[in-house]
């Protein structure tokens, strides 16, 4: 009885909701739906004036500038350095996801911005500033702020970094001072440098890890617990390792000297 009733009841509904009736149009109430405000976008009349393009111009290009901060901040600063370390500082200790990912990217982001301070503070006062007060253009304001950023990067980055990245490039001639070099070259160089220092730091940063899990690993195999994942009691007494030796002290320490 039941399945009759589902097999009833079932095609009633499909017919109620797809075909269209009067008498359901009657009983049905509609409530009104609200008009949209217009938006309208206007950039002045006819004929504006040469300082109202300028600002216009500007205003683009300083959203365009606000669009690429997040890859500004992650390839032309020290928190790509930053974060692969304190990722391979969880993974040597292998509490999987503590710190958890946002932690580690707020320390990060903080730790970036102390280390760049002075590079933005410079940047302020040579070309921000300035470029505010209408004292320099917007051309001179830009070649200004790059180059303390250029300086940062040039004192991080590799000499075989950015002599294959100048080859791959094809530059008419061999640069002979830091102005020759480009910043689309200096760019993509600086990472990859970073990438290999970071890969360093985080090789020194597993080696005493990797001797507690061999030496956990081979008490274990002598007392014929094989069953008894190696890493499970290693565990505790990497935790312990790094808490009497100041771990977060000794590696945002090094860090931060590391940029100097």
């Amino acid at each position: 009885m039941m399945r009759w009733g589902r097999a009833f009841v079932l095609p009633f509904l499909v017919v109620l909701l797809i075909v269209p009736s009067p008498v359901w149009s009657k009983d049905l109430t509609v409530a009104p739906v609200a008009p949209l405000p217009d938006i309208h976008l206007s950039f002045g009349n006819g004929n504006p004036e040469p300082s109202q393009v300028a600002m216009t111009v500007e205003l683009f290009l300083l959203l365009t500038v606000l669009s690429l901060a997040p890859a500004i901040l992650v390839m032309m600063t020290s928190f790509t350095r930053i974060v692969v370390v304190l990722s391979f500082l969880r993974q040597a200790l292998g509490t999987a996801q503590v710190p958890p990912n946002q932690v580690l990217i707020g320390l990060s982001l903080f730790l970036t911005f102390f280390i760049m301070a002075p590079v933005w503070q410079t940047m302020n006062k040579e070309a921000v500033t300035p470029y505010l007060d209408k004292k320099i253009g917007s051309d001179e304001a830009l070649s200004r702020g790059l180059a303390p950023i250029r300086s940062f990067m040039f004192r991080q980055v590799r000499t075989k970094d950015l002599t294959l990245f100048e080859r791959i490039a094809h530059l008419p001639e061999t640069p002979r001072a830091q102005a020759d070099i480009p910043t689309y070259v200096l760019i993509p160089a600086f990472v990859v440098s970073e990438l290999s220092t970071a890969f360093e730091m985080g090789f020194m940063i597993y080696l005493p890890f990797l001797v507690i899990d061999v030496v956990v690993s081979s008490v274990l195999m002598s007392m014929g617990m094989m069953m008894l994942p190696p890493t499970v009691v290693s565990l505790p007494f990497k935790i312990l390792l790094f808490v009497l030796v100041d771990g977060w002290n000794l590696i945002v320490g090094s860090l931060v000297q590391s940029f100097h």
